[in-house]
């Protein structure tokens, strides 16, 4: 998404648009789960390739798109549902609608947890609303020796409306892990993972409202710019963060055999 050059850059509606253009089109995509309601697609690339493009799709009844936006911008209601997540914060302001944060994941074990740096852009479009992010480089937030620096190429939600009171939210990402990874965990992603990852922002939606009125229920800087107190960071700071620049580990002799059974679960 950083236009295959040097230059980090905002994203402007032409990208949102290419966004939602792919969120939508079933072109090219290869159907690889489909069952109670989660549909999860991927892209072009070889089973064997660890950077494949996924995107996952779930109709949320009983939730309006405003609260599915509000959920995903909302990082204090994360660590409530993200059972994933070890760290994430805001480093700093771009404009009123793009941010620099950062974000840890745990890998299902035996595989070593990944971090992000992201640039995130976010547009509300009448009832619909659309987050998108990529990989950047911050001096004062390198590669950790405790993660392995992932990039995210393209990663981003559609939230459409659909009707009153619900909407569809779609999930589209082409991250590169920065390592070999065995193909049980390439399958994996799309039978587990992401199925898995749709069904928990769905019922962090259905309790958003209640966990919100007890949380600072005015307090949305995502909706209402000047409640936004990070620091400014200015483009000049930041650099595309290129994969072939950082670490690359090969976990392909893994076994699968490791895994807890929560990370079986769909």
């Amino acid at each position: 998404m950083s236009r295959g050059g040097e230059m980090v850059y905002i994203p402007d509606d032409s990208d949102f648009s290419s966004f939602r253009d792919q969120c939508e089109s079933l072109e090219g995509w290869h159907c690889r789960y489909n069952k109670a309601g989660v549909t999860v697609w991927s892209q072009g690339q070889e089973e064997n390739c660890t950077v494949q493009k996924i995107k996952t799709r779930i109709s949320c009844k009983d939730v309006p798109a405003e609260t599915l936006y509000d959920v995903l911008h909302d990082t204090h209601y994360r660590k409530k549902w993200d059972s994933n997540m070890i760290e994430t914060y805001d480093i700093g302001r771009l404009t009123v609608n793009a941010d620099v944060g950062y974000y840890s994941w745990k890998c299902p074990s035996p595989l070593k947890n990944r971090d992000f740096v992201t640039l995130r852009s976010w547009l509300p479009l009448g009832n619909d609303y659309m987050i998108i992010n990529y990989s950047v480089k911050h001096p004062k937030y390198p590669p950790r020796k405790d993660f392995v620096r992932a990039v995210s190429l393209q990663t981003g939600y559609l939230i459409k409306a659909n009707g009153a009171g619900a909407c569809v939210l779609y999930y589209l990402t082409q991250v590169d892990p920065r390592g070999s990874l065995p193909k049980w965990v390439v399958n994996r992603v799309s039978q587990f993972v992401a199925p898995k990852a749709m069904k928990k922002i769905y019922k962090a939606g259905l309790k958003y409202p209640e966990w919100k009125r007890k949380h600072d229920p005015g307090y949305k800087p995502w909706v209402y710019p000047e409640q936004n107190t990070l620091p400014s960071v200015s483009l000049t700071e930041l650099s595309v963060q290129h994969a072939d620049s950082l670490e690359n580990i090969d976990e392909t002799g893994l076994s699968e055999d490791h895994l807890s059974t929560s990370d079986h679960e769909a």
